[in-house]
């Protein structure tokens, strides 16, 4: 027997029960379509914290205070200040595969135009941070060096401050806004960064000359962060490692003793996000597997219900000269292509629901082609796994004892 006549009584006997052939292709369509849809949203999201992450520069390399907590211990106040300013110009001149360095002083409060008021936060940095964070500027200028030594009260602001303190038309440029009672004018607008992939707005800032935050509205001499960039994206391990030891050097720390500050890096937080991510879709695919299975088991039972209404045409068949291996083979390519079939019209109805996801919910997906190529290739698969054993029952029948059946 031929695999094309295989292939005609399969889809003879599939007619023949037409509800039945749907409701066993439905746990494999659903499984399939769940796997698809899941792994989608998994990937999307990983794209997405991948990107918002290298938006603010894949080489970047940022400087915290020593932890509040080590070794289970509460620690002072005087431990998150261990930044100073003298720290970031040693990692200027001592680290050549720094590019870029800038220190990082901020708070929160009200930011006040007219009769509009809006709680932000204030970043003091200077002119190299823009650079560093990957920031541009829409309108107006950024400030200079020269504003920076002089402690310039001027400003620079995000579109959601300027949405929330301006009308739509107006131009906020030279305009003074008051932050924690201190004017500020206003020299420029950022361009819209939009939500990082942690959910905080990128645009609700305002970004001034460190000295000015420190002095004017601190009142500090200590420095919250120090942001720095490597020459390349290659060279940040090294940068990183340069840092350290500078750091090291600047703060008399013996050999042995713990860092009072953290030195981390853009790629870090990547490959950790990623990592993270590939679990999470790995456990999300996992979820919607067990579908699958059971859309397996799904098929076994109903090949079974199939060779057993089906005992006295499989004696008539082996009486006319039908091998056992052609009885198996027809029960295995009726298993198969109602895994098939299921399958195909699971994998549409996955990328549909990934897109409608998308569209509705606004959900980063990702539909990749090899979700599509493994979600086919299992259920070829689970066609003939769950398939092979009704099948080799058919094939063992006796052929006397078939045509008995009644």
């Amino acid at each position: 027997m031929n695999y094309v006549n295989l292939m005609r009584i399969a889809i003879r006997a599939l007619k023949r029960n037409k509800t039945r052939t749907f409701l066993t292709m439905l746990g494999i369509l659903i499984g399939v379509a769940s796997v698809i849809a899941m792994l989608a949203i998994g990937q999307g999201s990983k794209a997405s914290i991948q990107t918002q992450l290298s938006s603010m520069g894949t080489n970047m390399i940022f400087v915290m205070p020593g932890s509040m907590f080590r070794g289970g211990v509460q620690m002072g106040p005087s431990n998150m200040q261990s930044l100073k300013i003298t720290d970031m110009e040693a990692i200027e001149k001592n680290c050549p595969d720094v590019t870029m360095v800038s220190p990082e002083v901020r708070t929160s409060g009200q930011s006040i135009y007219s009769n509009k008021n809006w709680p932000t936060t204030i970043y003091g940095v200077t002119p190299e941070y823009l650079d560093i964070r990957k920031i541009t500027i829409e309108t107006g200028r950024g400030f200079s060096e020269r504003e920076v030594k002089n402690s310039a009260k001027v400003c620079l602001i995000g579109k959601t401050v300027k949405d929330n303190l301006f009308e739509k038309d107006q131009d906020p440029v030279g305009s003074v806004i008051r932050f924690k009672n201190i004017p500020f004018k206003i020299i420029g607008v950022l361009a819209e960064k939009g939500q990082s992939g942690f959910g905080q707005d990128q645009d609700d800032l305002i970004v001034a000359p460190y000295t000015t935050v420190q002095k004017r509205i601190l009142a500090i001499t200590w420095l919250n962060a120090i942001y720095a960039s490597a020459a390349s994206e290659e060279l940040g391990s090294k940068a990183q490692i340069e840092i350290e030891q500078t750091l090291r050097e600047q703060h008399k720390i013996k050999p042995g003793d713990e860092d009072d500050f953290t030195v981390r890096s853009q790629t870090e937080l990547v490959n950790t996000f990623s990592s993270v991510s590939n679990v999470l879709t790995a456990l999300l695919g996992a979820i919607a597997g067990i579908s699958l299975l059971v859309g397996g088991i799904g098929i076994m039972n109903i090949m079974f219900v199939s060779v057993t209404e089906r005992t006295r045409e499989i004696g008539l068949r082996m009486s006319v000269g039908a091998r056992s291996k052609d009885i198996m083979m027809q029960f295995l390519v009726e298993s198969v292509l109602i895994s098939i079939i299921g399958g195909i019209i699971g994998i549409i109805f996955g990328m549909g629901a990934s897109a409608l996801i998308s569209s509705i919910m606004g959900w980063p997906v990702m539909v990749m082609p090899q979700s599509v190529i493994l979600s086919f290739a299992v259920c070829t698969f689970i066609g003939v796994f769950f398939g092979w054993y009704p099948a080799r029952k058919a094939a063992e029948l006796d052929p006397i004892e078939a045509i008995r059946y009644e």
